[in-house]
């Protein structure tokens, strides 16, 4: 029997330093998130981080929580509704960080006598602190929990065509009645590190401005190529012209170098070169989370007008919107009708022999 294994990335409890801080410590203390050796890790993120960062990350939770809860995990919730009610095959949803776990997402399935299992990452583009961190941690339960399950992986969908048209029209609609001057594509920063450690060829992602735009194996993990894409894509469909968009990357933390340019150093500099009205979008999240609503919603647009810009757009996450919920429910119904028909034609094979 099938199934599907919804992932996002998942949310405190509640915007109080008590909940953020084990989910911090759950967070940071990811290999995949902080990628050095685990007693340095430990030593950065219990013996500094975790010292001050869980009050200040709870204030930050706490201009964006909704009554419901977590808007990620709320929004995640009311995605996997809609998406449960177009397809026929058993749909849950987990959280890498959090609940509800990825425990519980494939015990749910597991009960329901789901073998094979769609896992599906909900992040457009692959990067080793979201996508491989959850299929290492799904493999490791699996292996310890339901060795009986078989994984279908769902690669990054930076590129599917009817994602670019959901997103693009989703941009558009956002747009409507706003006389833009510019567009912003904001994705989530990684260190430069993180592109060259995913690198399957060891030798191409030099991050010198080419190699995102020179056909390399090396972009099928390649998330700095993978945003860059995007944005090309939309903007391609949507008809923007050059000079009227441009592409950053936000959420970077201190210490190392991360992937430029930055989203607050930029849009602080717009209002001087002529950009009074910005619109932003953050194709990195398939679903609105602290990093669009604070983050880009609240803290951008103050930082924009106080640096002389005048209106300011945040356009939402695809969210649950129906265009979204049918194109993922479309990717479902072909794979569990490809997985049904291959079936068919072995044991007819077998039957027949």
């Amino acid at each position: 029997m099938k199934g599907v294994l919804l992932v996002n990335l998942g949310s405190p409890e509640s915007p109080t330093p008590k909940d953020v801080k084990p989910y911090l410590d759950e967070f940071l203390m990811d290999k995949y998130v902080i990628d050095v050796p685990f007693l340095l890790r430990a030593l950065l993120v219990r013996g500094i981080i975790l010292r001050k960062r869980p009050e200040k990350s709870a204030a930050a939770y706490a201009k964006i929580w909704w009554d419901e809860g977590s808007p990620l995990v709320v929004i995640s919730k009311r995605m996997h509704e809609k998406v449960k009610k177009l397809v026929d095959i058993p749909v849950s949803l987990a959280m890498r960080y959090g609940n509800p776990s990825l425990l519980s997402g494939l015990q749910e399935l597991h009960d329901k006598g789901v073998n094979e299992v769609m896992l599906f990452p909900l992040y457009p583009q692959h990067a080793m602190a979201s996508t491989t961190t959850i299929l290492e941690l799904a493999e490791d339960l699996r292996k310890k929990h339901f060795p009986e399950m078989k994984f279908t992986i769902v690669p990054a969908f930076y590129n599917k065509p009817d994602y670019i048209k959901n997103l693009a029209d989703s941009i558009k609609g956002h747009l409507e009645g706003f006389d833009y001057d510019h567009l912003l594509f904001s994705y989530h920063g990684i260190p430069e590190r993180h592109i060259r450690k995913t690198d399957i060829t060891k030798s191409h992602c030099k991050i010198d401005g080419s190699c995102c735009n020179t056909p390399s194996p090396a972009h099928e993990f390649c998330y700095r190529h993978q945003c860059y894409e995007t944005t090309k894509q939309v903007v391609k469909l949507l008809g923007i012209p050059e000079g009227k968009y441009s592409q950053t990357f936000q959420s970077r933390l201190a210490g190392d170098k991360w992937l430029t340019p930055y989203t607050d150093v930029e849009v602080n500099k717009m209002p001087e070169k002529g950009i009074k009205n910005l619109a932003v979008v953050t194709p990195a999240f398939v679903s609105d989370c602290l990093e669009t609503l604070e983050e880009i919603a609240m803290e951008a647009n103050h930082q924009f007008k106080e640096h002389g810009g005048e209106n300011f757009k945040a356009i939402p996450c695809l969210n649950d919107s129906d265009d979204w919920c049918k194109t993922v429910s479309n990717w479902i119904t072909n794979w569990s009708n490809t997985s049904s028909s291959m079936k068919k034609e072995v044991d007819s094979e077998k039957a027949n022999a």
